[in-house]
């Protein structure tokens, strides 16, 4: 008797021991390396993927925090950390130039590319100072093989982000159609928040008499358009293109005539021209982000793609009324 009540002991003792190691292992399977690996090139992108993805994968940002995206041309680091990812997420070749060629030098069986804007039809650029920016920058255009008189800046209208995060989904769920429950359930919260701030800004501008802001460079042409204002930029689409001195007086005038009370600047960009402009016309100047990038502070401190949309809102709301 004693025998079997000893062996009835180790067979559980054993069943014990195998089930934990499988329980064990399942745990581990389910937080494996299997998780999708997406690379996205600027913060909203990043966002955008982030929120589409939830916890099916890791999403990386390529472009560094507070850096320019006008500007940034990816090194032979980068391009690997591109060609190692399940999944690539770009806006469009208007703002991030250097993709023209990247299907060369990946592997698209491998590596899935999202261009997130592909089916929004883009608006031409700011045609101040067109002449000498298309000069300046022919060369450029050579080299990359098309013309970028594109404006690039449509996930600043939220209407247009809702866009970009359904193209994210759709493609995401074309790739992985096993997660495509969850990419359209993530999909679909996010989308609502978006439409709340769409709403916000509906509500602020319906009834505006003055519809009139003047900004820094022209990243808010879409914003504009989706709600009736007027967009009237020191610069071109590019933040760091100096405007002509007969852009500055026309400014100026501009500014006299038409009572503007502010000068939106941008904070990660030189805002050296904005500052100029408000000296000699006595107008104060206040931040409108571009949502380009945020700073390493920005991100740690919590701020996100709706928190800054809503106090651009804030900001606007001084020049519109």
């Amino acid at each position: 008797m004693k025998m079997q009540k000893g062996l009835l002991l180790l067979g559980a003792v054993l069943l014990s021991v195998v089930l934990t190691a499988c329980g064990g292992q399942e745990k581990k399977e389910t937080t494996s390396e299997d998780k999708i690996h997406v690379m996205t090139t600027f913060y909203p992108m990043y966002e955008f993927t982030k929120q589409v993805v939830g916890n099916k994968g890791n999403v990386e940002l390529l472009i560094p925090a507070g850096t320019e995206p006008h500007d940034f041309e990816p090194s032979a680091k980068d391009l690997a950390k591109i060609s190692d990812s399940d999944v690539f997420v770009y806006n469009s070749p208007e703002l991030e130039t250097w993709t023209d060629n990247l299907t060369d030098t990946i592997n698209t069986k491998k590596t899935e590319v999202i261009q997130a804007s592909k089916d929004i039809k883009l608006m031409e650029g700011a045609e101040h100072d067109h002449e000498e920016a298309h000069d300046h920058d022919s060369d450029e255009h050579e080299e990359h093989g098309h013309d970028h008189d594109l404006d690039p800046h449509v996930w600043l209208d939220p209407v247009l982000a809702i866009k970009e995060v359904e193209t994210i989904r759709d493609q995401l769920s074309k790739k992985y159609p096993e997660d495509k429950a969850a990419f359209e359930k993530n999909a679909a919260s996010y989308i609502d928040e978006l439409k709340a701030v769409d709403q916000e800004y509906q509500t602020t501008f319906k009834d505006a008499k003055n519809k009139t802001f003047v900004t820094q460079h022209a990243a808010f042409g879409y914003l504009a358009k989706q709600y009736g204002l007027t967009q009237e930029a020191i610069a071109g689409i590019s933040p760091d293109q100096e405007p002509s001195p007969s852009r500055l007086s026309e400014l100026k005038h501009y500014v006299d005539d038409n009572q503007v009370k502010v000068i939106y600047f941008e904070e990660n960009a030189s805002s050296k021209v904005a500052e100029t402009l408000s000296k000699e016309t006595g107008v104060k100047l206040k931040v409108l982000n571009p949502l380009e990038s945020l700073t390493d502070k920005q991100i740690k401190d919590g701020e996100s793609y709706l928190s800054v949309m809503r106090e651009n809102l804030s900001a606007l709301k001084e020049s519109i009324q």
